[in-house]
């Protein structure tokens, strides 16, 4: 039906409803009244699709479209063109997508990355939508907020908040006889249990990726009380290639030792996706991971569980930090603007989309959801475990850091070619940390001009 005959139809039904309501009872006109307006927006209604990407496991996948189907079922006139992806390769794809004109209309945003897309203008500045109501953020904390916040422009909307973590099989760590890590555990105590996993059992202690971004390693930076980019993000923060050289001899002693992958063998374990993983299958003790990592896989091994990151062995630096788990961002380019921040507007406030969410994407960003959640009683162990998790963290945590700078991709690709030319053994430590300030300050200073 086209706008025209829309808006005739339209006009039609309200010609309808004032000759009906000539013979009702003032009761009976509000009725009439209100059903009409019903049936006279529902007409004009225009029918939307708007195209959605997001990276996670299959899991999410599922309940994610469970969540489009339910939307469009409340909202008949808005139908999804779904994007589902794997981590690897998702920033990739978008960066083409952006380059082309095609970028989705909502898009997963992440940390490490929504500065870029924020200065080179791809997404919108969402303040409009919550100045006119249009998407609620009165119940998410000041401080989860404004990560979205690039430079005064809203680039996107927190939908959870997480922290780096280890998740761990429990049965691995047991046949192995040894105990499971406490929160005061060490970077030393780390590589003694994996070791002895390994030795008493022939598995991976740690099925760790050789390095795919800069999350650990800025965990570890911070440990020795240093930033991993300057104020001005123009370099690296940190002065000592120690830092560098000291965390990937440590990375390649282990995958010398057949305690973790080296990265020929991490290139299969990907394949198997993040529910065949070793360490839910018991093929490996641990790996770096987020605190959801134990809830998200809760439906194919609900032993799984997590604990803080390793502490520093030299000091008490806190290394930790409360991140903003994923953004929710909208497209310059996207023509669906509107529905598109309502939608955004839901997933983060409904209790009928939480209800199917579960915390899978990490904690809820909005306080409301986090309570309903709770008293529900649907939570399970797992994700109850979770939400323990992030207030039991809070004391390790110290200050979030900046969102990262602009370059960020073209830097974690050169972090992770250079931890290649470590692991194969190309160059050591000490040089590959002269070569990656090299490259990081090049892509740094360019960028960020």
């Amino acid at each position: 039906m086209g706008k025209r005959m829309k808006k005739i139809t339209a006009l039609l039904l309200v010609g309808v409803m004032a000759i009906s309501m000539a013979a009702c009872t003032p009761k009976e006109k509000e009725t009439e009244k209100a059903e009409t307006t019903e049936k006279v927006e529902e007409v004009i209604a225009e029918k939307v699709t708007i195209k959605i990407t997001w990276w996670g496991g299959q899991a999410r996948h599922d309940y994610t479209q469970q969540l489009l189907d339910l939307y469009t079922e409340l909202n008949p006139h808005v139908t999804f063109e779904a994007m589902p992806s794997g981590w690897d390769g998702y920033f990739d794809k978008l960066s083409t997508q952006v380059a082309s004109g095609a970028m989705p209309d909502i898009v997963q945003m992440d940390y490490l990355y929504i500065s870029t897309y924020a200065k080179n203008n791809s997404v919108v500045d969402l303040q409009q939508f919550i100045d006119d109501g249009t998407i609620d953020v009165s119940n998410i904390d000041e401080n989860i907020l404004k990560t979205g916040n690039i430079e005064g422009k809203m680039a996107g909307l927190a939908l959870s908040s997480s922290l780096l973590a280890i998740g761990y099989n429990p049965a691995v760590l047991e046949e192995a006889g040894v105990a499971e890590p406490t929160s005061d555990w060490t970077w030393s105590d780390f590589v003694a249990l994996n070791e002895t996993i390994t030795e008493r059992t022939g598995k991976f202690g740690a099925a760790l990726g050789p390095a795919s971004d800069t999350n650990n390693f800025n965990y570890w930076v911070r440990q020795h009380g240093e930033s991993l980019f300057s104020e001005d993000n123009k370099s690296l923060g940190y002065s000592d290639d120690a830092i560098f050289s000291d965390y990937f001899t440590m990375r390649k002693e282990l995958m010398d030792k057949n305690v973790t992958p080296n990265p020929d063998e991490w290139a299969q374990i990907e394949t198997l996706g993040q529910e065949a993983g070793p360490v839910v299958t018991g093929e490996a003790g641990m790996m770096f991971e987020w605190n959801n990592y134990a809830a998200k896989l809760s439906g194919v091994n609900d032993t799984l569980k997590v604990i803080t990151p390793p502490l520093s062995d030299t000091g008490s630096e806190k290394g930790l930090w409360m991140k903003p788990g994923m953004f929710f961002s909208i497209a310059e380019t996207s023509k669906v603007k509107k529905e598109a921040a309502e939608f955004i507007d839901w997933f983060i406030n409904s209790e009928e989309a939480n209800d199917i969410i579960m915390g899978e994407r990490g904690t809820p960003s909005s306080a409301k959801i986090r309570e309903h959640m709770v008293a529900s009683g649907n939570l399970n162990e797992k994700q109850q475990e979770m939400f323990q998790f992030v207030d039991e963290a809070a004391a390790l945590c110290g200050p979030t850091p900046a969102p990262d700078p602009v370059g960020m991709a073209e830097l974690n690709d050169a972090f992770k070619n250079v931890a290649s030319t470590v692991f194969y053994g190309q160059v050591s430590p000490e040089e590959a940390a002269k070569n990656f300030r090299e490259l990081a300050n090049e892509i740094l200073e360019r960028n960020n001009k």
